[in-house]
C-alpha cells in the first residue's frame, strides 16, 4: 500500500553545453568566473526568462537547460541560463542576477528546495512568476507552479521491476536474496519519493525474509531514507559506499544480488564497484536500477551491467514548461493537472506531472532510439 500518494524527471535534442554569451540587447547576463554557470539571451526582443539549473556536472542538467532556453528563444523570449555547481549560495546569487537584470519569470531546479526563501521573497516583491523545475521548492508561499515527472512512480517501476525478476510473487521462490538499498541525495526533495516508491514494495520481502541486507542499510521505515542518502548525486561517493559495503559485508565468497540504485548517476559509481570487486556480466552480476537513461548507463546496459533504467523524457518536461511560461506571459490559464498533491510545508502548489517510462535492455531501441533521443551511432548498436 502506498505510504505516499502518486508524486511526480531525460532531455535530448540539445546541445551539452551553453555559450556565455551577452547579446545587443540591453540585458546583462554575465556570469561569476570560476562557476559552472553559462548564460544566454536571444537576439531578439521580448520578455526576459531567467533558467536556474543545479550543474553542469550532471548529463542531465546540461540537456534540460539547453531543451529549455532554445524552446523559449523560439517563442521570442530573451533567456539568462545558470548553473550553479551544486552550491546553494551560487544558485541564490544567480537567482539574484536573475531579479536585478528583469526576469518576468524564473523557472527554478533547486539545489536544496528549502533554502530559497528569502531569494524568492525578493522575487515576489517585483511580481516575478516561479515555476518549480522538476524539483519542489519546500517552506515558500512564493513558488507558483510545479512541474515534473510522477517521482513515487518512478521508484515504484524500479521496485516491480526487481520484484518481477526474481519471481518474488512465487511461493516457490523463498530467498533469501542479499538487497543492498540507496537513496539520493537528502536535499533534494525528489529523492524520498523515489525511495519511497521503491521501499513500499520491497520492503514487505524484507520483512517476510525474502531480502535479506548483509549491510544492515535496510531502513526501517521511509522515514528513515536519508541514512542511506548519497550527497549531490555523486558518483564518486556511491561507489566509495559500494565498494565499503562489498569489503566489509561479502566476504568468503558471499554476493550482492539486488542494488537499488535510485539513479544513474549512482548506479554508475555502483557498477564501478562491482567491477573492481570482480563481479562478472552474465555470471554473478547483481540487478541494478537507474534512472534518467544516461548514455554511460544505456551502453552498461547493453554488455549486463545495469538491469533497468526509468526514462523520463525531459524533453516532454521542457516542452511543459515553456508551455506554461507562455501561458503566463500571456495571461492565459497555466496548464496544471494536479491541485491536491504537492505541499511544500507552506502552501499546495499547482503541478503539472508528467509520466515516467521504464527502459531495459530489450527495449531500447524501441524507446530510446525511435523517438530520437539517441541515435543507433551513439549506443554503438
Amino acid at each position: 500500500m502506498r505510504s505516499f500518494k502518486t508524486i511526480a524527471t531525460i532531455a535530448a535534442g540539445a546541445a551539452l553545453a551553453l555559450s556565455m554569451t551577452a547579446c545587443s540587447s540591453s540585458r546583462d547576463t554575465t556570469t561569476e568566473p570560476g562557476d559552472d554557470s553559462s548564460a544566454s539571451t536571444a537576439t531578439s526582443g521580448g520578455d526576459l526568462i531567467g533558467i536556474s539549473m543545479p550543474t553542469q556536472s550532471l548529463e542531465r542538467w546540461n540537456k534540460d537547460g539547453a531543451h529549455l532556453d532554445d524552446l523559449l528563444k523560439q517563442d521570442g523570449y530573451e533567456t539568462i541560463v545558470q548553473f550553479a555547481d551544486n552550491k546553494p549560495d551560487q544558485q541564490i546569487s544567480q537567482i539574484q542576477n536573475m531579479i536585478n537584470s528583469g526576469a518576468s519569470v524564473l523557472v527554478i531546479a533547486a539545489i536544496d528546495g528549502t533554502t530559497l526563501s528569502t531569494v524568492l521573497e525578493q522575487a515576489a516583491s517585483q511580481d516575478i512568476t516561479i515555476i518549480a523545475y522538476d524539483r519542489l521548492i519546500n517552506d515558500t508561499e512564493n513558488v507558483d507552479y510545479y512541474a515534473t515527472f510522477d517521482n513515487y512512480e518512478v521508484g515504484q517501476l524500479q521496485g516491480n521491476y526487481i520484484v518481477d525478476q526474481l519471481n518474488l510473487d512465487d511461493p516457490a521462490t523463498t530467498g533469501p536474496f542479499n538487497l543492498e538499498p540507496f537513496a539520493g541525495s537528502p536535499d533534494d526533495n525528489n529523492a524520498r519519493f523515489f525511495f519511497s516508491g521503491a521501499w513500499d514494495v520491497l520492503k514487505p520481502y524484507v520483512d517476510s525474509g525474502k531480502f535479506v541486507c548483509p549491510s544492515n542499510k535496510c531502513p526501517a521505515s521511509n522515514d528513515d531514507w536519508t541514512q542511506i542518502g548519497i550527497q549531490g548525486w555523486t558518483t564518486a561517493t556511491a561507489q566509495s559506499e559500494m565498494q565499503n559495503r562489498l569489503n566489509s559485508f561479502y566476504t568468503g565468497g558471499a554476493k550482492v544480488d539486488v542494488v537499488l540504485s535510485p539513479n544513474d548517476s549512482l548506479a554508475l559509481g555502483i557498477e564501478q564497484a562491482l567491477d573492481g570487486a570482480g563481479y562478472t556480466p552474465g555470471v554473478d552480476w547483481p540487478i541494478v536500477t537507474g534512472q534518467d537513461a544516461d548514455e554511460a548507463n544505456v551502453k552498461n546496459m547493453l554488455i549486463d551491467k545495469q538491469s533497468m533504467t526509468v526514462w523520463k523524457d525531459t524533453r516532454t518536461l521542457g516542452d511543459q514548461v515553456a508551455k506554461m511560461v507562455d501561458e503566463i506571459m500571456t495571461g492565459a490559464e497555466v496548464s496544471v493537472n494536479d491541485t491536491e498533491t504537492y505541499d511544500n510545508g507552506v502552501k499546495v502548489v499547482p503541478t503539472y506531472l508528467l509520466p515516467p517510462q521504464t527502459v531495459t535492455k530489450d527495449t531500447i531501441e524501441s524507446t530510446l532510439v525511435q523517438s530520437g533521443y539517441y541515435t543507433a551511432d551513439q549506443l554503438g548498436i
